[in-house]
Protein backbone atom coordinates (compact mmCIF):
# COMPACT_ATOMS: atom_id res chain seq x y z
CA UNK A 1 0.00 0.00 0.00
CA UNK A 2 2.42 2.61 0.97
CA UNK A 3 4.27 2.12 -2.77
CA UNK A 4 1.18 2.47 -4.25
CA UNK A 5 0.86 5.79 -2.49
CA UNK A 6 4.20 6.75 -2.97
CA UNK A 7 4.27 5.86 -7.02
CA UNK A 8 0.53 8.24 -6.73
CA UNK A 9 2.62 10.75 -4.85
CA UNK A 10 5.61 11.03 -7.53
CA UNK A 11 3.30 10.83 -10.58
CA UNK A 12 1.34 14.38 -8.85
CA UNK A 13 4.70 15.62 -8.34
CA UNK A 14 6.23 15.23 -11.60
CA UNK A 15 2.40 16.50 -13.28
CA UNK A 16 3.19 19.84 -11.50
CA UNK A 17 6.59 20.44 -11.96
CA UNK A 18 7.94 23.73 -11.36
CA UNK A 19 9.62 26.09 -13.80
CA UNK A 20 13.50 25.46 -13.62
CA UNK A 21 15.47 28.73 -14.28
CA UNK A 22 18.44 29.33 -17.09
CA UNK A 23 20.27 32.10 -17.31
CA UNK A 24 18.48 34.17 -14.72
CA UNK A 25 15.16 33.09 -17.24
CA UNK A 26 12.51 30.76 -15.87
CA UNK A 27 11.31 28.47 -18.18
CA UNK A 28 8.23 26.98 -17.70
CA UNK A 29 6.96 23.54 -17.82
CA UNK A 30 4.13 23.85 -19.94
CA UNK A 31 2.55 26.82 -22.30
CA UNK A 32 -1.04 26.99 -23.60
CA UNK A 33 -1.36 28.29 -26.93
CA UNK A 34 -4.78 28.00 -29.02
CA UNK A 35 -6.12 26.51 -25.96
CA UNK A 36 -3.33 23.27 -26.42
CA UNK A 37 -1.13 22.18 -23.71
CA UNK A 38 2.66 22.17 -25.03
CA UNK A 39 5.44 20.48 -22.85
CA UNK A 40 8.69 22.30 -22.85
CA UNK A 41 10.80 19.60 -24.99
CA UNK A 42 14.21 21.33 -23.60
CA UNK A 43 16.13 24.62 -23.76
CA UNK A 44 19.48 26.03 -23.61
CA UNK A 45 21.09 29.37 -24.15
CA UNK A 46 21.89 30.60 -27.59
CA UNK A 47 25.68 31.88 -27.68
CA UNK A 48 26.97 34.15 -30.38
CA UNK A 49 31.13 34.36 -30.06
CA UNK A 50 31.22 33.18 -25.97
CA UNK A 51 27.99 36.60 -25.30
CA UNK A 52 24.56 34.91 -24.02
CA UNK A 53 22.13 36.12 -26.36
CA UNK A 54 18.87 34.50 -25.26
CA UNK A 55 17.79 31.12 -23.23
CA UNK A 56 15.64 29.12 -26.20
CA UNK A 57 13.22 27.05 -25.65
CA UNK A 58 11.23 24.49 -27.17
CA UNK A 59 7.98 23.64 -26.49
CA UNK A 60 6.28 20.44 -28.20
CA UNK A 61 3.14 18.24 -28.17
CA UNK A 62 4.92 14.98 -27.53
CA UNK A 63 8.59 14.41 -26.79
CA UNK A 64 11.01 14.72 -29.81
CA UNK A 65 14.54 13.67 -28.97
CA UNK A 66 16.06 14.24 -32.83
CA UNK A 67 16.15 16.83 -35.08
CA UNK A 68 14.99 14.79 -37.86
CA UNK A 69 12.20 14.02 -36.11
CA UNK A 70 11.41 17.37 -34.73
CA UNK A 71 11.35 18.25 -38.56
CA UNK A 72 8.87 15.55 -39.75
CA UNK A 73 6.39 16.07 -37.04
CA UNK A 74 3.52 17.43 -37.74
CA UNK A 75 2.34 18.38 -34.32
CA UNK A 76 2.05 22.07 -32.86
CA UNK A 77 5.47 23.66 -31.42
CA UNK A 78 6.82 27.01 -30.11
CA UNK A 79 9.95 28.37 -30.08
CA UNK A 80 10.31 30.78 -26.94
CA UNK A 81 13.46 33.03 -26.98
CA UNK A 82 14.09 35.04 -23.83
CA UNK A 83 15.99 37.40 -24.18
CA UNK A 84 19.31 38.07 -21.61
CA UNK A 85 21.85 40.18 -23.97
CA UNK A 86 20.97 43.48 -22.52
CA UNK A 87 20.00 45.16 -26.68
CA UNK A 88 19.97 43.13 -29.74
CA UNK A 89 19.29 45.27 -32.98
CA UNK A 90 16.40 44.18 -35.11
CA UNK A 91 19.08 44.25 -38.05
CA UNK A 92 20.81 41.42 -35.99
CA UNK A 93 17.68 38.95 -35.40
CA UNK A 94 16.91 39.43 -38.99
CA UNK A 95 20.42 38.42 -40.45
CA UNK A 96 20.56 35.62 -38.05
CA UNK A 97 17.19 34.44 -39.21
CA UNK A 98 18.46 34.26 -42.72
CA UNK A 99 21.39 32.65 -42.39
CA UNK A 100 19.47 30.45 -40.55
CA UNK A 101 17.57 29.98 -43.80
CA UNK A 102 20.14 30.05 -46.14
CA UNK A 103 22.07 27.31 -44.23
CA UNK A 104 19.16 25.18 -43.57
CA UNK A 105 16.48 25.55 -46.30
CA UNK A 106 18.56 27.17 -49.16
CA UNK A 107 15.62 26.36 -51.56
CA UNK A 108 12.87 29.27 -49.61
CA UNK A 109 16.24 31.17 -48.55
CA UNK A 110 14.40 34.09 -50.76
CA UNK A 111 10.97 33.29 -51.32
CA UNK A 112 8.05 35.62 -50.44
CA UNK A 113 6.65 33.45 -47.27
CA UNK A 114 10.59 34.23 -46.02
CA UNK A 115 10.23 37.97 -46.93
CA UNK A 116 7.21 37.90 -45.11
CA UNK A 117 8.70 36.48 -41.96
CA UNK A 118 11.21 38.75 -41.24
CA UNK A 119 9.39 41.50 -42.04
CA UNK A 120 7.39 41.08 -38.99
CA UNK A 121 10.53 41.97 -36.61
CA UNK A 122 10.43 45.49 -36.56
CA UNK A 123 12.26 46.47 -33.27
CA UNK A 124 15.05 45.50 -31.52
CA UNK A 125 14.69 43.51 -28.55
CA UNK A 126 16.69 44.44 -25.01
CA UNK A 127 17.11 42.19 -22.10
CA UNK A 128 13.61 40.93 -20.82
CA UNK A 129 12.08 40.43 -23.74
CA UNK A 130 10.25 37.53 -25.01
CA UNK A 131 9.39 36.59 -28.46
CA UNK A 132 7.09 33.56 -29.58
CA UNK A 133 6.94 31.06 -32.30
CA UNK A 134 4.16 29.03 -32.56
CA UNK A 135 4.63 26.66 -35.51
CA UNK A 136 1.28 24.63 -36.20
CA UNK A 137 0.98 21.39 -37.58
CA UNK A 138 -1.09 22.95 -40.01
CA UNK A 139 2.12 25.44 -41.40
CA UNK A 140 0.49 28.16 -39.45
CA UNK A 141 3.36 30.69 -37.95
CA UNK A 142 2.63 33.14 -35.85
CA UNK A 143 5.10 35.40 -33.88
CA UNK A 144 4.51 37.79 -30.92
CA UNK A 145 7.34 40.00 -29.02
CA UNK A 146 5.99 40.15 -25.22
CA UNK A 147 3.13 38.83 -26.10
CA UNK A 148 1.74 41.16 -28.73
CA UNK A 149 1.32 39.69 -32.02
CA UNK A 150 4.03 40.51 -34.41
CA UNK A 151 2.33 38.68 -37.50
CA UNK A 152 0.70 35.19 -38.75
CA UNK A 153 0.90 33.31 -42.15
CA UNK A 154 0.34 30.03 -43.24
CA UNK A 155 2.99 27.88 -45.11
CA UNK A 156 4.30 24.17 -44.03
CA UNK A 157 7.45 24.53 -45.38
CA UNK A 158 7.95 27.84 -43.83
CA UNK A 159 7.18 26.34 -40.69
CA UNK A 160 9.64 23.69 -41.44
CA UNK A 161 12.57 25.95 -42.20
CA UNK A 162 12.27 27.76 -39.14
CA UNK A 163 12.55 24.68 -37.16
CA UNK A 164 15.45 23.76 -39.30
CA UNK A 165 17.58 26.80 -37.76
CA UNK A 166 17.02 25.47 -34.35
CA UNK A 167 17.26 21.81 -35.31
CA UNK A 168 18.58 21.14 -38.12
CA UNK A 169 21.36 19.84 -39.93
CA UNK A 170 23.57 23.46 -39.46
CA UNK A 171 21.40 24.94 -36.38
CA UNK A 172 22.41 28.44 -35.34
CA UNK A 173 23.77 26.78 -31.97
CA UNK A 174 24.55 23.45 -31.76
CA UNK A 175 24.57 23.70 -28.19
CA UNK A 176 20.99 25.55 -27.64
CA UNK A 177 20.26 22.73 -30.11
CA UNK A 178 21.27 19.95 -27.94
CA UNK A 179 19.58 21.69 -25.01
CA UNK A 180 16.00 21.95 -26.79
CA UNK A 181 16.21 18.04 -27.59
CA UNK A 182 16.42 18.09 -24.15
CA UNK A 183 20.31 16.66 -24.04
Amino acid sequence: MRVILALILAVLVAGTAPAKEIAGVKVDPQVTVNAETLTLNGSGIRKKFFVKVYVGSLYSARRLTSGSEALSDTGDKLIRMAFVYPKVEKEKIVEAFQEGFVNNSPELADAAEVKKFLSFFTGDFKRGDEVDIFLGGDGTVTAKHNGKPLGTLVSRPLATAILAIYLGEKPADANLKKGMLGK
